[in-house]
């Protein structure tokens, strides 16, 4: 397993090839670093996963499956992975560094316009589709997963938590799946979780698609589908039924769009 104590990496400091500029941010998955890969000349993003993801059960293996996994996706609207490795007993992702602001950041300030929500909804949903196609889920689709370059292109990060999907049998109308992470461990982001993610329970592209209803609602209302004053008064919510009608929130939201928030968020 790896090293569980924290690891901070200044200016300057080394890693192979790379070379560590300035801090870029944490959440919950780690620690991402602005950093220079010396021999190509251009900037990167090198993701550290935090102590806690590793306490969770994450093995050096299924680090390594899970990087591969995201490599093997190569969509304008997914973040590129570039390498793996380890430094001071930290896992990390090295990936193309995105000059933009995140999605997170655009809702925090209020509903997106119209045309604007539509736009990068769509640019989402088709990201999702090429992944899905690929045979991975995300599991853990949110506003701060996604990021808007200048030019107004969505782009998806942070695979960290997918898993490997096959396609159904011809008598199983259900996706098979292979997790990375442990069995009955809850992973993801209270209130864009699915039920059957927050019951611990296997997922698969359906919890995508209900992860997207809620980023696309959130987009449209300026707040989120599902609240509470808690983690656990907010996956409360999301079990006990649907989130307030959206042209409630946004009359001006057509029918038609409207229609497609309450089938990605139904059970």
């Amino acid at each position: 397993m790896y090293a569980h104590g924290p690891v901070t990496f200044t200016s300057g400091h080394r890693i192979g090839a790379y070379e560590i500029l300035e801090p870029l941010g944490s959440g919950g998955m780690g620690d991402v670093y602005r950093a220079r890969d010396t021999r190509l000349g251009r900037p990167v993003a090198i993701k550290f996963i935090s102590a806690k993801v590793d306490a969770d059960g994450v093995s050096p293996e299924r680090f390594e499956r899970e990087a591969r996994l995201a490599s093997s996706l190569n969509h304008p609207g997914i973040v590129t992975v570039y390498d793996v490795g380890s430094e001071e007993g930290r896992p990390f992702i090295v990936m193309e560094l995105i000059a933009g602001v995140s999605l997170g950041s655009r809702v925090a300030a209020g509903a997106l316009p119209l045309p604007e929500a539509l736009d990068l909804g769509a640019q989402i949903a088709e990201a999702l589709a090429a992944a899905h196609a690929a045979g991975v889920v995300h599991r853990d689709l949110k506003p701060q997963n996604v990021m808007i370059t200048a030019d107004g292109r969505a782009k998806i990060v942070d695979f960290g938590l997918s898993t490997i999907a096959a396609p159904a049998g011809p008598d199983d109308d259900t996706t098979q799946h292979a997790p990375l992470t442990a069995a009955n461990v809850v992973l993801g982001t209270h209130g864009y979780m699915a039920p059957e993610q927050i019951g611990g329970k296997p997922v698969d592209f359906r919890a995508d698609q209900f992860a997207f209803g809620a980023v696309l609602y959130e987009m449209l209302a300026g707040g989120r589908a599902f609240g509470g004053r808690s983690a656990i008064e907010t996956m409360a919510a999301i079990l006990s039924g649907p989130p307030a009608p959206i042209q409630e929130a946004r009359p001006d939201v057509p029918p038609a769009l409207a229609a497609i928030v309450d089938r990605c968020l139904a059970r």
